[in-house]
């Protein structure tokens, strides 16, 4: 296991431990965690593009492990009324299916990595869920709705980049 995939396996293993802290009223530390969570994923990447250790697990994992950390966030975020649940249902279905177009892919031998669109994505959806974890700070004290404009940007960018994704890959429908 080289160390980009581990800190793959570090995100996924830090999802619990940020769930229980923000169900149990432990919004700061909950971001603190988050945030930890959310730069293994621009560490594992940049490790394995300058180090050569781009593997299939990685291509594969590396975005389900994003997935993971960021859905979690969102549902609990909905669970605490700070996310409309129609956005994450959007949310949730853009996901649902690009892991079933990887799914199908994979069954095919054709690993799909994650695209520019779809890193775009996570970070503006990142973004989106630490600025709710911090209540909006620091632009609460200036009134801007920093917080909210970020989520809609994420809503976005995850429906754009969903139907990107489905129309660059159609050619894995099209061999079934």
């Amino acid at each position: 296991m080289n160390l980009p995939n581990t800190l793959t396996l570090v995100r996924i293993a830090l999802i619990p431990v940020f769930v229980v802290l923000l169900l149990s009223g432990y919004a700061k530390a909950a971001a603190a965690v988050f945030i930890v969570a959310s730069l293994t994923d621009a560490l594992d990447g940049y490790i394995a593009r300058k180090k050569n250790l781009i593997t299939n697990f990685g291509k594969l994992m590396d975005p389900l492990a994003d997935k993971l950390l960021v859905v979690s966030a969102l549902v609990c975020l909905t669970e605490l009324n700070e996310i409309a649940g129609w956005m994450l249902i959007v949310i949730l279905a853009r996901e649902f299916m690009i892991t079933g177009l990887r799914s199908v892919a994979a069954g095919e031998g054709i690993v799909i990595a994650a695209g520019v669109t779809g890193k775009l994505k996570t970070i503006f959806q990142m973004v989106a869920v630490i600025a709710l974890l911090l209540g909006n700070w620091p632009f609460a004290y200036v009134g801007f709705p920093f917080d909210r404009v970020m989520l809609w940007l994420a809503v976005i960018l995850t429906v754009y980049s969903g139907v990107e994704y489905m129309i660059r890959n159609r050619r894995v429908f099209a061999q079934n």
